[in-house]
């Protein structure tokens, strides 16, 4: 049973580190889907736990998936899933850093750099709405999230400041509302 689950955690986790344009968070959405309502491997609020623990942690945003395979098959399924999270995007970006430089300026490579940032923050949208649907936060919660985006957009600043307003704002939301 322990080798089934090694083997799914390759199976999940290699084709979504292929297609994690923009980070991390790019894959949180098809993570949130495979983890809880394909596998069954976690809750909601274990995956939104573990994700705030990831979040968190120095090193990189995937991290959370670490923890998903630690979860599902111990200390062999946290390293299983590790590779399979960060060695073929790893190679797949050695590969395409080499290849794009090769065709530099060219229209090709102009029209895939116009291309692939949407996709990139699509990805990332989805895996917020992901993480916010999880969170049952309700719709302060969503005013929040929007608000503090919206603050992050149009000012450059530290995110640190406005995670801790956004936090604090619906600690005293929740308690005048209840």
């Amino acid at each position: 049973m322990r080798d089934d689950h090694l083997w799914t955690l390759l199976l999940v986790f290699v084709p979504m580190s292929l297609l994690s344009i923009g980070g991390g968070g790019s894959i949180l959405a098809p993570m949130y889907h495979q983890t809880i309502e394909v596998h069954g491997w976690l809750t909601p609020r274990e995956f939104i736990d573990l994700f705030a623990i990831s979040r968190a942690a120095p090193g990189p945003g995937a991290t959370v998936v670490t923890l998903v395979g630690w979860k599902v098959a111990g200390w062999t399924g946290a390293l299983v899933a590790s590779i399979a999270i960060f060695l073929p995007s790893s190679i797949l970006c050695f590969v395409a850093a080499r290849v794009w430089n090769r065709y530099r300026g060219t229209r090709l490579h102009g029209a895939l750099e116009r291309g692939l940032a949407p996709v990139g923050t699509g990805l990332l949208f989805a895996g917020a709405i992901a993480v916010l649907r999880a969170a049952e936060t309700g719709p302060l919660g969503w005013v929040i999230a929007a608000a503090a985006t919206a603050l992050l957009v149009w000012r450059s600043m530290h995110p640190l400041p406005v995670l801790f307003a956004g936090g604090t704002l619906y600690m005293v939301g929740t308690r005048l509302i209840a």
